[in-house]
């Protein structure tokens, strides 16, 4: 048992934000069994962070390409399909081999988890080896993660050297990818995950639909994510992409769909039917998807949503810079940017979201939408947490922005806005991952 003394920032809703001013929080083989105010509950503990640090629910990131780490902030200038074939596909296919697979691992998990993200949720890779490793890399290294083995078998959509040599081969190797994952530990979910429609053929994606049925296995996968992927589904089945999936019973409670921006109302409305939700890319989108997608829209019909990075299609490895870019796009999305169309024909009204609701969805929304119980400091759920220093006029470090200002930054609305906006890897100096330091620049 570990008694933590801290200042801390939660959210059970889109709009609400709850400050413990000084609480103790109480874990015990990593689950919170006390929340208390620190005037009920004097006794001594054993880490006291009120003064020296602001304490956060750890960032879930819902959507990461894990291969694609090496190609981080290359060739973001290319059109979707053009991305994939000229520079993700041949990196992709380097992970046949698995000692370079690991060295990427351990490279991604400790960066990710130093950026404050305590859950991922991973695309992995074709190769089953390299795809366990993955799974094996976030147990060691402490990070909750659900990895899915990438299935896509399409001749004409995928390239031989990354294409399963048949529907049925490519749910055996997923239905051995998921044994072994789920040998791992419990911080490692194992995830079924068809790359996207158009690179798989209707009997994988109706394979992979019966999996998800017969073991009730969380899914992943793309949904309407581009111009070219929306149309090339409907052009292929002439329906949506998200009635497609369901049609093949890759539609389920939890089942996240990676960007979703081209999704109309009846899709979101179904995904809400069958408890799927999105992971919003906000960096990502801004350069592949042809579209913003509106939070407010999507929550207003059922539908979960969380946040992700989509590493490395968005080029910022941490959650944190989502958040940001989360209220900016849908900033966009509502003020429209088409200055040659009149103000009230140009935007979307209702589209703007505040950092609140992003924060949310980079928490309490992200679990849910995986159906994991962080995000939140509360009795019964993970301690995952980042302690964000903010003592000596803020982190004390050259590189951060971060700063409370005597007389300026009194109210703690005004502090969690510039924690959330501005804090670093630099500077946290903890990140928990049911309640075991996995990261951080100060020994505990």
């Amino acid at each position: 048992m570990t008694r933590y003394r801290i200042e801390a920032f939660h959210a059970d809703a889109p709009d609400r934000l709850d400050h413990l001013d000084d609480h103790v929080v109480t874990v015990t083989d990593g689950v919170i069994t006390a929340v208390s105010p620190r005037a009920d509950d004097p006794a001594p503990v054993d880490v006291d962070l009120v003064g020296s640090h602001v304490v956060l629910p750890g960032f879930v990131d819902a959507h990461v390409h894990a291969p694609q780490w090496p190609q981080l902030g290359t060739g973001l200038d290319l059109p979707l399909e053009r991305w994939l074939a000229e520079h993700t596909f041949p990196l992709e296919s380097r992970y046949a081999d698995a000692a370079f697979a690991a060295s990427v691992w351990r490279d991604l998990v400790a960066t990710l988890l130093a950026h404050g993200t305590t859950t991922a949720v991973y695309f992995a890779t074709r190769h089953l080896e390299a795809t366990v490793e993955l799974g094996r890399t976030c147990a060691a290294l402490g990070q909750r993660a659900l990895v899915g083995r990438v299935a896509m078998d399409h001749p004409e959509m995928t390239p031989p050297e990354l294409r399963d040599p048949s529907p049925a081969e490519g749910v055996e190797l997923t239905v051995e990818a998921n044994r072994r994952l789920g040998e791992l530990g419990p911080l490692v979910t194992p995830v079924i995950t068809p790359r996207f429609v158009p690179a798989c053929t209707d009997a994988l994606l109706a394979g992979l639909g019966d999996l998800a049925a017969s073991t009730g296995a969380i899914v992943q996968t793309h949904c309407s994510e581009s111009d070219w992927e929306h149309a090339h589904v409907a052009e292929r089945f002439g329906r949506s992409d998200t009635a497609v999936l369901d049609g093949f019973g890759l539609l389920r409670d939890h089942t996240v769909l990676a960007h979703g921006d081209h999704m109309g109302d009846d899709d979101l409305r179904l995904a809400a039917r069958r408890g799927a939700g999105v992971a919003h890319c906000p960096r990502s989108n801004m350069l592949f998807a042809n579209a913003v997608f509106g939070v407010r829209r999507a929550r207003a019909l059922g539908t979960r949503v969380g946040l992700g990075t989509d590493i490395a299609g968005g080029d910022q490895p941490g959650v944190a810079s989502q958040m940001s870019l989360a209220v900016a796009v849908s900033q966009m999305l509502e003020d429209g940017v088409d200055r040659d169309l009149a103000a009230e024909r140009r935007g979307a009204p209702g589209s703007r979201i505040d950092v609140v609701h992003a924060f949310w969805l980079a928490t309490a929304g992200g679990a849910d939408l995986i159906g994991q119980p962080v995000g939140r400091f509360e009795v019964g759920r993970r301690f995952d947490a980042l302690a964000v220093r903010v003592d000596t006029g803020g982190s004390g470090r050259a590189t951060s922005g971060l700063r409370f200002w005597d007389g300026v930054d009194d109210e703690p609305a005004r502090r969690f806005d510039k924690v959330v906006r501005l804090a670093g890897p630099a500077d946290l100096d903890h990140v928990w991952v049911d309640g075991v330091r996995r990261s951080g620049t100060m020994a505990e």
